[in-house]
């Protein structure tokens, strides 16, 4: 998605185009998947996502319609496909850079130690003991969040006070954008904010949450904060303690840059890897 995308969605171009009409393909699959449910299953199917969605109800007992069904459908199955993405590709990048060669033996020895004791177990209670590669991956999305921006409508108005003293009024109404690239930045939160320092959240520290409620947004932050923010550090722990695991690797292309002209900056190019299988593989 590009960011005209986001400030002409509307625009005629061969690309919106594209993307309207593959749309209207997805939806039309879905919907004949929602119909057949409720058409197999009237009074109540299997205890899964989709009757969930089926069965809901909102505060004034009207139920979904198939249209929202669908919709939140489409959206769950590419809330975190672009996002994970090039969050797992930027934890690999970071961790082999030469520069931090210490915080990835940090992460493979956590992974030795893991397995020592647990033998090649990768279920939910071993992946909340990878202390050391949860604050890899969340200095990653520090330095590099999944999405420009936080954007959020003034339902009503508000005055923001800076560290200076100056005041600003918002005007109910207005929509309020945080830059995530410059939030997650900010020198008097973070120490040497353009490091690679996944250390700053290790015990003791906290640096995030010395900071503030809202020092660290990756996630975004409030009652709109992102619901999958515990799955995607384990989707990436996964994909990681794994790798780590099994291989050894080397990272042969040059640091890559961010590509700002989309609006979920990845790396630009290609991330190229050497690696070779660990001699007493454990996954």
């Amino acid at each position: 998605m590009r960011l005209v995308t986001i400030l002409f969605p509307h625009l005629p171009i061969p690309a919106h185009r594209r993307r309207d009409t593959a749309r209207a393909r997805l939806c039309e699959i879905f919907s004949g998947i929602v119909s057949s449910r409720k058409t197999s299953y009237p009074d109540g199917g299997p205890n899964d996502m989709l009757q969930c969605l089926i069965d809901s109800r909102y505060k004034d007992g009207r139920a979904t319609t198939e249209t929202e069904v669908v919709g939140m459908v489409v959206s769950a199955l590419f809330a975190g496909q672009h996002t994970s993405s090039s969050t797992g590709t930027w934890t690999g990048a970071r961790l082999l850079a030469r520069a931090n060669a210490k915080h990835l033996r940090a992460a493979v020895q956590e992974q030795e130690r893991i397995v020592e004791r647990l033998g090649d177990r990768v279920d939910y209670e071993v992946l909340q003991e990878m202390d050391t590669l949860h604050r890899c991956i969340k200095e990653v999305l520090r330095l590099h969040p999944p999405a420009m921006m936080l954007l959020r409508h003034a339902r009503r108005s508000f005055t923001v006070r800076t560290m200076e003293g100056d005041e600003y009024q918002v005007p109910e109404g207005h929509t309020v954008a945080s830059p995530l690239v410059i939030h997650n930045r900010l020198p008097h939160v973070y120490k040497d904010p353009e490091r690679y320092k996944p250390d700053r959240f290790g015990p003791g520290r906290g640096e995030d949450a010395a900071g503030g409620a809202f020092s660290y947004t990756a996630f975004g932050g409030g009652r709109h904060a992102c619901v999958g923010e515990a799955f995607a550090y384990m989707q990436i722990k996964v994909i990681w303690s794994h790798l780590l695991r099994n291989f050894e690797m080397e990272m042969v292309s040059p640091f890559p840059e961010t590509d700002w002209n989309v609006v979920m900056p990845g790396p630009k190019g290609k991330v190229m890897l050497r690696y070779n299988r660990r001699m007493s593989t454990t996954a």
